[in-house]
Order: C-alpha cells, then sequence, then structure tokens
C-alpha cells in the first residue's frame, strides 16, 4: 500500500512539473511570436519612412534640402530598404542621418508632417519590437527554459538599434 502511494505522488508530481514546463513552453512561443509580430511592424514602419523620404527627394524644395542632394536621400532610402539583416541597422541611421539634415520649416506641411508621422510610427514600432525582444530573452535566460531546452531551435533574439530622429519642433503658437 505504502508503495502504491509513493508511485502515485511521484506520477502526481511529474504530471505537475510537466504542466508547469508546457505552460513555460506555451508563454516561450507567445513571445516569440510577439516579437515577430513587433518586427513585422517595424518592417513596415521602416519601408514608410523610406517612401516617405523618396518622396521628400523627389517634391521638397531646394531650401528644404539645402547641401543635401536629393539624389543622396533617394539613395540612402533605397539602401535601407535593400539592407540585409545584418546591415539594416547602420544603412537605417544613415538614413535618419540625412533627414536629420533636412531644413523641414521649408518643407510643405503636408509633407513635413507626413515625415513627422512615418518617424514617430517607426520610433514606436522600434520600442514595441525591442520590448518584445526583452521579454523573450528574459525568459529565455531562466535555468528552466535553458535545462528542459523549451526554446527549441529559435534562434536568439537580438535588439534593433537604431538613432531616433530629433522630434520634430513644435510649431510656433500664435495669440488670438
Amino acid at each position: 500500500m505504502t508503495v502504491f502511494v509513493v508511485v502515485a505522488a511521484l506520477a502526481v508530481l511529474v504530471v505537475a512539473v510537466g504542466l508547469f514546463l508546457l505552460a513555460t513552453a506555451n508563454r516561450l512561443d507567445r513571445l516569440h511570436v510577439r516579437m515577430d509580430a513587433g518586427w513585422a511592424a517595424l518592417d513596415a514602419a521602416l519601408a514608410r519612412r523610406a517612401v516617405v523620404a523618396r518622396t521628400v527627394a523627389a517634391s521638397a524644395p531646394a531650401a528644404a534640402l539645402g547641401r543635401l542632394g536629393g539624389e543622396e536621400l533617394v539613395a540612402a532610402a533605397r539602401a535601407a530598404e535593400r539592407a540585409a539583416w545584418t546591415d539594416r541597422e547602420p544603412a537605417e541611421n544613415e538614413l535618419t542621418r540625412l533627414l536629420g539634415a533636412l531644413d523641414r520649416s521649408e518643407l510643405p506641411g503636408p509633407l513635413a508632417d507626413e515625415l513627422a508621422d512615418a518617424e514617430h510610427r517607426m520610433v514606436i514600432a522600434r520600442r514595441v519590437y525591442n520590448d518584445a525582444v526583452r521579454d523573450t530573452l528574459a525568459l529565455r535566460r531562466r535555468r528552466k527554459v535553458r535545462y528542459f531546452k523549451l526554446a527549441g531551435t529559435a534562434p536568439q533574439p537580438e535588439y534593433f538599434d537604431i538613432a531616433e530622429p530629433e522630434p520634430a519642433p513644435a510649431p510656433p503658437a500664435h495669440d488670438s
């Protein structure tokens, strides 16, 4: 009878540990899905910013471009869009640098607003993606995940660190 109780207790313990590990593996899977969705949103935001940069290069007045050539801005936007994952951060940083050199006060209002919106959405998408990477890495670093190899063959997540554009200055307030 005591052997039966010990075996039953051991079976309950094994099932409980198994369910705990299964719950952890499911959480890790959800975090990887969240990270993938964050990357998709970030990629879309970066693509939109590149399209807006090309539009600025094509239709901005020369005063807005200053010393910056429109061809240089178009080339940087195309390079950022076509860059492989390993080269994406430097390409996006170069595009950010060139966009920061624009005189935005010389841009037509709708174009300046579109550029500011594209940059703002890119910043938010980058933060969401990096938050998902942080949460995924935190769970992957736990002993139970490492010991039981709950991450499977999923690649190690990496942060996407690029320079954030300077916020556009607020328009001057008019007294009524």
